[in-house]
């Protein structure tokens, strides 16, 4: 590869020393974004190639649950079958608050309108659901059934904003790991469509023109560099950095609190840095998705979280990500659940959550655990009287999982940041609009440069409001757009935003 250019330094055009392939619109990374970005920009007439570092197709998305966050307009067939009906304004409403303060309004907006649309969108590629609808709190259904609670619809500060739906929609896939069917599904209509794939393939460098507008990449293969032309758009949709451990300690140190990454050895980071090269701004990139799946069974709900100080601080009936995001805002390292006789039950093997204290009274619990007399026990006192009352003042915990923790024998599961299972992956990315275009520090579009996934920031910025699904709702509905516009992007010109 030429001196001159990395990911972190473009190379400029008058540079290349010959052009090895010419293409409409080059997709750098081959998941769910990259996949959906192939088949809408195929579908709008440009030639396409989508480039994977890796020797097949997937990504992180083939290592998820396959899970999609859908609604609005009434409901999608599962939702309508198992009496829901999900108007589109309270889908805007949850996303917007799940956003966070800079939520992206657009996109929001945009989103809420066609999820259905993009529901039928997937079917018609060939995604089968089964359309049943499962009550209890889970981190995936563990059958083949489709709908379930993925967020923090029925908690507060939630429930309050928008009525509540379940709007996580998993495929007819046996068991975890429904993001195999999807990918395969998405990879088999891109493989139909005629788009052309390089597997084993690096991006090692954005090429851009005169004018700034990019306009190519430089890609690696085999321990060679081929110089490719994008006439009409580069999309990177290369996952996000949780695999880069020197990006997460700069952007997000937080997350360097758990030991447990997940995603693919290719979320490295690269696409942002390419993005970067060539003046993209990079939002949000301290915020992450911090899990602590602590439930099934749900009756571990009715229990109350408490930091090594004995103090609550979250209403525990939200999403497991949004527990995981709170227990990392917590100073020291140990956080403890605490249940009564009668909704205590073992937590998963994965979560490796044991018993840290058992007493068959709270102060017994408290001296076990080394806390200072009376902070966990008076924690536990007013949570009963008020429990017993059917309210929680202090963190608004719906009635159904109000009860007083006054059953013995008792007992203090350890969740500790240090040994516990805290998953996580990054959220923040290049800012984009929600065409997919990719921006500056001005809002300014990048000519040439669209992307999508989690290279993007886009519908989750913020870790507290996450839910289950909305990454690959993102992916794939961004992904289309990012596609469709590129595809329509001649001569590097900024296409429409809408």
């Amino acid at each position: 590869m030429s001196s001159n250019c990395s990911v972190n330094r473009p190379l400029p055009s008058r540079a290349v020393p010959r052009w090895d392939a010419e293409h409409d619109v080059v997709i750098v990374g081959f998941g769910a974004s990259g996949a959906c970005a192939a088949i809408e920009a195929v579908a709008a007439g440009a030639d396409t190639l989508v480039v994977e570092r890796a020797s097949g197709y997937g990504g992180s998305s083939a290592l998820s649950g396959g899970e999609i966050y859908l609604g609005g307009n009434g409901g999608t067939p599962a939702q309508r079958a198992a009496g829901f009906s999900d108007e589109t304004a309270d889908l805007y409403r949850y996303l917007m608050l799940a956003g966070g303060r800079d939520a992206d309004e657009a996109k929001v907006r945009l989103y809420a309108e066609h999820s259905l649309a993009h529901h039928d969108w997937l079917v018609a590629q060939g995604l089968q659901y089964k359309n049943t609808f499962l009550s209890e709190r889970m981190v995936e259904p563990e059958t083949d059934d489709c709908l379930i609670w993925s967020g923090s619809e029925e908690a507060w500060p939630f429930s309050a904003a928008a009525k509540p739906c379940p709007r996580g929609h998993t495929p007819q896939w046996p068991g975890w790991g429904g993001g195999q069917m999807l990918m395969s599904v998405l990879a088999a209509r891109v493989e139909a469509s005629g788009v052309a794939v390089r597997y084993d393939t690096r991006a090692q460098a954005l090429i851009v023109d005169e004018a700034g507008a990019v306009c190519g990449v430089v890609l690696r293969s085999c321990g060679a560099d081929t110089y490719v032309r994008a006439r009409r758009g580069v999309i990177l949709c290369a996952g996000g950095f949780a695999m880069n451990r020197e990006m997460v300690r700069r952007h997000a140190p937080m997350l360097l609190r758990s030991a447990d990454p997940i995603g693919n050895p290719g979320d490295d980071g690269t696409g942002i840095l390419l993005g970067q090269s060539v003046g993209a701004a990079a939002i949000h990139m301290d915020q992450g998705f911090v899990s602590l799946p602590f439930y099934a069974p749900e009756s571990l709900i009715k229990g109350i979280f408490v930091n090594e100080r004995g103090q609550r601080f979250i209403n525990e009936d939200g999403y497991h990500g949004r527990t995981g995001w709170h227990a990392l805002q917590q100073a020291g390292e140990r956080i403890f659940l605490l249940v009564d006789n009668a909704a205590y039950a073992p937590p998963p093997e994965f979560t490796r959550i044991g018993i840290a204290a058992a007493g068959e009274s709270w102060e017994e619990v408290e001296q076990e655990l080394g806390m200072p007399e009376g902070s966990l026990s008076a924690t536990v006192q007013s949570y009963n009287r008020h429990a017993a009352q059917g309210s929680d003042p202090a963190f608004h915990k719906a009635a159904k999982w109000l009860k007083p923790l006054d059953e013995p024998p008792f007992v203090a599961l350890d969740c500790r940041i240090d040994y516990a299972f805290y998953p996580h992956f990054t959220l923040g990315g290049l800012d984009t609009l929600p065409s997919g275009q990719v921006v500056n520090e001005m809002r300014e579009p990048v000519p040439g440069l669209f992307a999508a996934g989690r290279t993007a920031c886009g519908l989750p910025r913020w870790g507290a409001g996450y839910s289950s699904g909305l990454s690959l709702a993102d992916a794939t509905f961004f992904g289309r757009q990012a596609g469709r516009h590129a595809a329509s992007n001649a001569l590097n010109l900024p296409s429409n935003t809408d």
